[in-house]
């Protein structure tokens, strides 16, 4: 359970995150990919910020992630920038692929599957 100092600085670091990208993302992964940032959580000691990440209209994600992996001292920059009238320290980033957009287009389209092969037994009506 996260402390509410922590979701508070998970929000702030979120939010500014957010703009980071909008404003230095296109000059590291391109115009045409589209980065989301969907989730922040801080370590205890507020020392650790693990940022989950969405990436869309590309099929190698892995590839944006090592991008902006390439990036993170720049991006660390630019976020410490924004923050430094917010917070005493500046928390460490790290990145993480946040697949669950993509988990549930699979699991649905399995279950669709199902319903067009007709092996999901018969509906019943009137509940």
């Amino acid at each position: 359970m996260q402390t509410k100092r922590q979701l508070q600085v998970a929000e702030m670091v979120k939010r500014h995150f957010s703009m980071v990208l909008m404003e230095e993302g296109a000059y590291i992964y391109g115009r045409d990919i589209m980065v989301t940032v969907t989730g922040v959580k801080m370590s205890p000691d507020l020392s650790i910020a693990r940022i989950y990440l969405s990436v869309y209209n590309t099929d190698n994600k892995q590839a944006v992630m090592l991008m902006l992996e390439e990036e993170r001292s720049r991006l660390c920059q630019v976020l410490s920038n924004r923050l430094r009238k917010h917070l005493r320290r500046m928390p460490d980033i790290a990145f993480f692929l946040d697949d669950t957009l993509d988990e549930m287009y699979r699991v649905d389209n399995l279950f669709e599957q199902l319903y067009r092969d007709n092996q999901m037994g018969k509906l019943e009506e009137g509940g």
